[in-house]
């Protein structure tokens, strides 16, 4: 299991945060500019976790440096279904992060809820 995966799964964002690299990339399904860095990124795992109802990794893919964390969960009514994309890189912290998400309703729902708690 990538520890990442374990972090999240134990709602540990501060060990989640602690696995991506300082100049960490990311890319989210609701916005088309990636935020760069891990100070960019603190405050969305933060929010996303307490967004998501229900979450729960399904599989867990690994080629290294890439993994892929298959994911389930639920915005109120709306299921849905996405992936964590890591690359992994020297020193064993997360480079580049990308997250994709279907179906088109959950990433609304999930662009509604994110602007709620960033706003």
């Amino acid at each position: 299991m990538h520890p990442f995966r374990a972090a999240i799964e134990a709602r540990d964002i501060d060990a989640a945060l602690a696995l991506l690299h300082e100049d960490v990339v990311f890319r989210s399904p609701v916005v088309y500019t990636p935020y760069r860095g891990r100070f960019a990124v603190d405050p969305i795992l933060r929010a996303v976790i307490q967004v998501f109802e229900d979450f729960r990794y399904t599989r867990e893919l690994t080629s290294p440096p890439d993994h892929a964390l298959v994911f389930e969960a639920r915005i109120g009514d709306k299921h849905l279904e996405g992936c964590d994309f890591l690359r992994v890189g020297p020193g064993g912290l997360v480079t580049d992060f990308t997250v994709m998400i279907r179906p088109l309703k959950g990433i609304h729902a999930l662009a509604e809820a994110m602007q709620a708690r960033l706003a």
